[in-house]
């Protein structure tokens, strides 16, 4: 992870409705309009139709957020509106996904309190990181914990009656992989952080 002053880059930042609607934000779009229905489904009492049908969506909406990266760089159709709604759609999905399996029995409410706190902190570390200039790029840990809380929650989603404990304990197990990945990256961050206000400090 590295933070850094923030310089001229290949992000556009022109308010046009090219920008609003290029491919990769279309994609970003679909992600936050799957939570509605993600919602709905998850709704108790749920049926393992329904488990399973949110586990294909959800799969779906993480391959599109993979792709709509790759697609906005490749083309470059990085935008402003799409670094800000692109981490907001990870984080709304997922809060969304793990909310509704509390009632499904699937994980503890204490534990999402954990995962979703982590996130707002860290959000508002990156904002008051950005009104000082600086930028806070995602670490290896941090991309990490967002690779093994999107294993443990298609473990959890998926409903197969035969494998049913397996699933329910991969998802468990790398659920908290992910709650540790996450408050060791965190403090990672704030660390870099601090450094990095130090450093300008000095340098004024």
């Amino acid at each position: 992870m590295t933070a850094r002053r923030i310089s001229v880059s290949m992000t556009s930042n022109k308010l046009s409705w090219k920008n609003f609607t290029n491919l990769p934000n279309i994609l970003t779009y679909t992600r936050i309009a799957s939570i509605p229905l993600i919602v709905f489904w998850l709704t108790p009492p749920t049926a393992p139709k329904y488990m399973n049908l949110t586990f294909v969506l959800f799969a779906l909406a993480s391959i599109t957020d993979s792709l709509d990266g790759i697609l906005a760089r490749r083309y470059n159709q990085v935008t402003s509106i799409g670094k800000l709604l692109d981490p907001l759609a990870d984080k709304l999905l997922t809060s969304a996904v793990l909310i509704m399996l509390i009632p499904q029995q699937k994980v503890q409410a204490w534990v999402v309190f954990l995962i979703i706190g982590r996130e707002i902190i860290i959000t508002g570390l990156r904002s008051v990181a950005a009104s000082q200039g600086v930028i806070l790029d995602a670490s290896r840990m941090g991309k990490n914990k967002m690779i093994s809380q999107t294993i443990a929650l298609h473990c959890l989603l998926l409903t197969i009656p035969a494998i049913r404990e397996l699933l329910q304990w991969a998802g468990s197990f790398f659920l908290w992989v992910s709650v540790l990945l996450g408050y060791f990256s965190a403090g990672g961050y704030f660390l870099h952080f601090y450094r990095q206000m130090k450093l300008l400090e000095a340098a004024e």
